[in-house]
């Protein structure tokens, strides 16, 4: 047997900013702390971790959410994969940085079949994989994370769509990225008009199996006058700088619309009448105990 036919192939990233970037990786680490402030926790939702339990992050990016979670429960083991070697570096140095031994980092491609025994885990975490999931990469993921988890074990994925603004400008650049994430095969939404993966997140896990299936929503007010709004809006603007070649690429947008509209953007974002809240979405479900 080949190489080829022994193990699947790796595919090219389809995250749209290129993750090489030191402005990427900064907006990254900053975005996985205020994410987790603003969700209060690490596991707001209640789950617990047994002693001896096993965690995976999918797509942990730098892994801080990983690491708090090392960090907050010595006696678990914490892996988080991702498929950019040199964030998996990164991620690495941070937890040797804070002496976390209970911690490690694979390159993975988690739209590929994962490097792990049947019944590896009690707990499957990821946030945030709209950004290069495609709609049919969804139910294979979901079906890998079923078999990863032991009986009883829990999935637990949280995805956005973005948010709302009184910002005309902002919103146009939503719009803009929600339509090239469509044009990319991204995305949920029947027309482009959001990135559609929030409604169809809770069926997607009652399809793979998953049993007693919760969502839970969220908000950041991230309005002029909010105590996050700096935080907020960095990462929102830089994100927006970022993905500029994506827009660019997939056509929705000129280069000089694009700039125009981007420094229209950030100047009614820092207006004193600026009002805006990102929500985002988890839902978790559990493996049955018992086979189906």
């Amino acid at each position: 047997m080949t190489h080829s036919e022994a193990e699947p192939q790796p595919q090219a990233s389809t995250y749209p900013v290129d993750p090489e970037q030191v402005e990427e990786l900064a907006r990254l680490v900053q975005q996985d702390r205020l994410l987790t402030e603003a969700m209060g926790g690490l596991f707001p939702e209640g789950q617990t971790l047994p002693e001896g339990g096993r965690l995976l992050d999918l797509a942990c990016g730098p892994g801080g959410w990983t690491c708090e979670v090392a960090f907050q429960f010595p006696h678990v083991e914490v892996i988080g994969v991702d498929i950019n070697p040199s964030i998996v570096e990164y991620a690495t140095t941070s937890a040797r940085s804070r002496g976390l031994s209970n911690v490690q980092f694979l390159v993975m491609d988690v739209r590929q079949p994962l490097a792990f025994p049947d019944a590896s885990f009690d707990l499957i975490n990821a946030r945030l994989l709209f950004s290069f999931m495609s709609p049919d990469a969804w139910p294979r993921l979901l079906a890998e994370c079923r078999r990863l988890l032991k009986p009883g074990g829990v999935i637990r994925l949280t995805e956005s769509e973005w948010g709302l603004t009184t910002s005309p400008a902002v919103e146009r650049y939503f719009s803009l990225m929600a339509a090239a994430l469509k044009r990319a095969g991204q995305s949920f939404s029947p027309d482009g008009r959001h990135i559609g993966i929030t409604p169809v997140l809770p069926r997607l896990l009652r399809r793979a199996g998953f049993s007693d299936v919760r969502l839970r929503g969220n908000a950041v007010d991230w309005s002029s006058d909010a105590p996050l709004h700096y935080a907020s809006f960095k990462d929102m603007f830089v994100g927006f700088e970022l993905i500029k070649p994506f827009l660019l690429k997939t056509g929705v947008i000129s280069r000089e619309e694009l700039d125009q509209l981007y420094q229209q953007a950030i100047a009614e974002a820092q207006a004193d009448d600026f009002c805006a809240v990102w929500t985002w979405l988890t839902v978790w479900g559990q493996k049955p105990n018992a086979s189906a």
